[in-house]
C-alpha cells in the first residue's frame, strides 16, 4: 500500500482532512488524533507500521507561533515510510504520547521535550534526557536564551 491510499484509508477511518504532501511522503493531521491514527496503522495488517524511526520537532518561531512533530514511521514487511506531521500552539505546546505504541517514542519524546518543552500527554516519565533537570529554557526554542552561568560555571562568554 502506498502512502497516497494511507491517506485515504485514514480520511475514511477518520472522517476528517488529512493535508498530503507527496513530495515528501506526509500526511498533515490533526494533533488531537496522533494517538488513534498511529494505532490504527499500527495495528492494521495492510498498513502494519511497526517501527517509529524518529521522532523531531522544529519551531517555526515567535512570530508563526507554532511547532512541529513529525513522526517517522517504517513498515518492515511492506517496505514503506511514511511521515505524520501535527502542528502545535507554540505557547503551550501539547500533543498526545505514542509511546504506547512504540517503546522507542519514550526517548524521542524526551528529546523532543528536553529541547523544545512539547509535552507529551500520558508518557510514562517525562523528563530531560540530555540536559540536567534544572537547565533553564529548552535550546532548540528560536528565541531561547543561554544562561551565562550554572552553577558557578561559565557558560556563554
Amino acid at each position: 500500500m502506498d502512502v497516497a491510499s494511507i491517506k485515504d484509508l485514514v480520511q475514511t477511518q477518520f472522517q476528517f482532512e488529512v493535508e498530503w504532501e507527496e513530495e515528501m511522503g506526509r500526511l498533515t493531521l490533526p494533533a488531537e488524533h496522533i494517538l488513534p491514527v498511529c494505532e490504527f496503522l499500527w495495528k492494521n495488517p495492510s498498513t502494519y507500521f511497526d517501527s517509529l524511526s524518529c521522532l523531531t520537532a522544529i519551531d517555526q518561531g515567535p512570530e508563526a507561533g507554532k511547532m512541529e512533530v513529525i513522526y517517522t514511521l517504517y513498515s518492515i514487511p511492506n517496505h514503506v515510510t511514511m511521515h505524520l506531521r501535527v502542528m502545535l500552539d507554540r505557547e503551550k505546546p501539547s500533543v498526545s504520547s505514542v509511546s504506547s505504541v512504540w517503546r522507542t517514542a519514550d526517548w524521542h519524546e524526551r528529546e523532543a521535550f528536553d529541547f523544545y518543552g512539547i509535552q507529551f500527554e500520558g508518557h510514562p516519565d517525562l523528563r530531560r534526557i540530555l540536559l540536567p533537570e534544572d537547565w533553564e529554557g529548552h535550546p532548540l526554542r528560536k528565541d531561547y536564551v543561554e544562561q551565562t552561568k550554572y552553577h558557578g560555571i561559565q557558560v556563554k562568554s
